[in-house]
């Protein structure tokens, strides 16, 4: 069974709600009806419901089953605003503005999730991923023990080195230069969702161009630190490191350098030392090796948000949503 079908199938299981605030675009609103079909969320949209319904009616989609909230006439605005006001008025908002901010859909979506009114948010359709992930930051906020937020791709790889046939590669879309504590949840963030989404025991390696000391720098150094950081966070799972990328992924090259670690050899999460490395390294397992590349999903969140990209289709949308509402089961 296709990864997407496994987690469709999950977010059918126990159905979720999904809040999509660009709720007047065409491929939002399409997604919207399909999501319904399937069965995979119960959708909010957001925006003015003359709007939404006049996409709906000149693309021909049914939102007879859709929930759609205005967030200006909404009941809701004034004890979200207040909520607002009581979060951020530490940074001099007044209450006036912290309901004003209310109406932005993004805010107002997230708000929506942090008050248990949704389970999770998709939103980057028009909108830019700061502008997505700014109100998740505000108003959200990060899980317990973990600072930082990242973003993971599931790849689906066809190879002999690969018998799972999937690996998940972190973090490739959001922190240029995470510290060794950082890192540390980053890896700890991609076995939790390699786990929850994939249904698999996560082998998390923290790669370098070192393999257990093999080389010194300070590079190194910020790799070892992660790792033992990491290992406290989660003892729960399997991650071990410094290790080059083909010790942690060819059994006989992970035996002879590594040949005391449990999981040399058999990775299958990856967690990059930095964005440049992370951003290049899945982009050239995605084209040279024609692997399908999921993602990114965001992790790190108390509740799910994820980032769409403002290329996105209609089916991009359906299977974030998907993966969002799988997210929101696990949390």
């Amino acid at each position: 069974m296709q990864l997407m079908e496994k987690i469709k199938n999950a977010a059918k299981s126990n159905v979720q709600r999904i809040v999509l605030p660009e709720g007047n675009e065409a491929r939002i609103v399409k997604a919207a009806e399909q999501i319904t079909k399937e069965g995979l969320a119960k959708i909010t949209l957001l925006g003015k419901k003359e709007e939404i319904e006049q996409v709906a009616r000149d693309t021909g989609v049914d939102l007879s089953e859709v929930e759609i909230i205005d967030p200006e006439r909404s009941s809701k605005l004034e004890a979200y605003g207040q909520k607002y006001y009581e979060l951020r008025k530490h940074k001099g908002i007044t209450k006036e503005q912290a309901v004003e901010q209310m109406k932005d859909v993004l805010y107002y979506s997230a708000m929506m999730v942090k008050m248990g009114d949704a389970d999770g948010s998709v939103a980057g359709a028009i909108n830019t991923t700061g502008d997505v992930l700014r109100p998740a930051f505000q108003i959200i906020k990060t899980a317990p023990g973990i600072s930082v937020v990242s973003g993971a791709f599931f790849m689906v790889l066809k190879h002999e080195l690969m018998p799972e046939g999937l690996m998940v590669f972190a973090d490739c879309a959001v922190n240029p230069n995470p510290d060794a504590r950082q890192l540390a949840e980053i890896a700890v963030s991609s076995a939790r969702t390699a786990k929850a989404l994939a249904n698999i025991e996560p082998r998390v390696a923290l790669l370098s161009f070192s393999t257990k000391g093999s080389a010194s720098h300070e590079l190194v150094e910020k790799v070892q630190e992660a790792t033992r950081i990491a290992k406290e966070m989660a003892p729960e799972f399997q991650i071990d490191g410094e290790l080059q990328a083909d010790a942690a992924i060819v059994p006989e090259i992970g035996k002879r350098k590594a040949p005391e670690s449990a999981i040399a050899g058999q990775a299958n999460v990856l967690v990059f030392p930095d964005l440049q490395a992370g951003n290049i390294g899945y982009k050239l397992v995605q084209r040279l090796a024609k692997a399908d590349a999921i993602g990114p999903i965001l992790q790190g969140m108390a509740k799910p948000v994820n980032d769409l990209s403002r290329g996105c289709s209609v089916d991009d949308v359906v299977n974030l949503t998907a993966i969002t509402a799988v997210q929101a089961q696990n949390q």
